[in-house]
């Protein structure tokens, strides 16, 4: 336990990954292409696949997990555990820890993110995960709640349909596997802009990322964000404001936000996180999912 606080504390900022992180607005399909679930499996490792499957947002845990199992389970995965973690004492679970030394990716489900936050924080099974996806010993995916716990900053509820405010949003902390992004998911198909801008206006130094349902915004280890699916990501970038009335304002009145960079990015398209800018297709509009296609 102490090697791995140790190993830990120096690894506390993210490393460059190996791997990828993809980050699903919710809804993938499920039962046709499966194209996103495809990607998954094939980052996993295809037919040597060791994949866990952690349901703790939902609800109904057993039933989600289940099935995701029978999914992976078609498309060949060597290996399935599914880590019904309910209570936080499980997270000290041997089993779960040995699975995490050998998975090849890890899969977590949607639900509600306070809830999967509440039961993974803080724990020595999450460091271990965290630590896993940054030396790139693994593939992450996570789903509408699964993905909007990635960042640091991490919304956890809210409204849409309004003019960004501040009570169109309530923050709380993330599991950060990418601390430098806010997410949020069913961002189109349920009118999320001005959610998301009212959350990075509270936090500039952050980079917001909406993700349409059926869509994944795909993290590369050198700071590239590819998009997979059939919706869009969008790229909500502070990083030249110049004025914002937010820290001065009440509760529910308008945010003022000047300079504030957006960007819509489609299938194939891809973003330097680091670079703060697109880079330009060179015509194939293909994502990269290694299975030599």
């Amino acid at each position: 336990m102490l090697q791995l606080e140790v190993q830990v504390q120096e690894q506390r900022k993210p490393q460059p990954m190996k791997t990828a992180v993809m980050v699903i607005g919710g809804a993938e399909d499920k039962v046709h292409g499966r194209e996103i679930l495809h990607a998954f499996f094939n980052r996993s490792g295809g037919a040597d696949a060791q994949i866990a499957i952690i349901p703790s947002a939902s609800r109904e845990p057993a039933i989600i997990g289940e099935r995701y199992r029978v999914i992976f389970q078609e498309m060949g995965a060597k290996r399935i555990e599914i880590l019904d973690i309910r209570d936080r004492v499980q997270c000290e679970e041997p089993a779960y820890h040995e699975f995490l030394e050998v998975c090849t990716g890890v899969f977590m489900t949607g639900g509600d993110q306070l809830r999967l936050c509440g039961l993974l924080a803080d724990t020595p099974f999450m460091e271990k995960l965290r630590l896993g996806v940054w030396q790139g010993r693994l593939t992450l995916a996570g789903t509408s709640a699964g993905a909007a716990v990635m960042g640091h900053h991490m919304i956890a509820g809210g409204g849409s349909g309004e003019c960004p405010n501040r009570s169109l949003v309530d923050m709380a902390t993330g599991l950060g596997f990418l601390p430098e992004v806010i997410v949020d998911q069913h961002f189109h198909n349920r009118n999320r802009m001005a959610r998301l801008m009212s959350a990075v206006s509270a936090h500039p130094d952050r980079l917001g990322i909406g993700i349409d349902e059926d869509t994944c915004a795909l993290f590369e280890g050198d700071g590239i964000i590819q998009v997979l699916g059939k919706g869009t990501v969008t790229i909500v970038d502070p990083s030249e404001i110049s004025y914002t009335n937010q820290p001065y304002i009440g509760a529910t009145d308008p945010i003022s936000i000047y300079n504030l960079r957006v960007h819509i990015l489609s299938y194939g398209d891809r973003y330097d996180m680091r670079q703060r800018k697109i880079i330009p297709s060179l015509g194939e509009g293909c994502v990269s999912d290694q299975t030599g296609t």
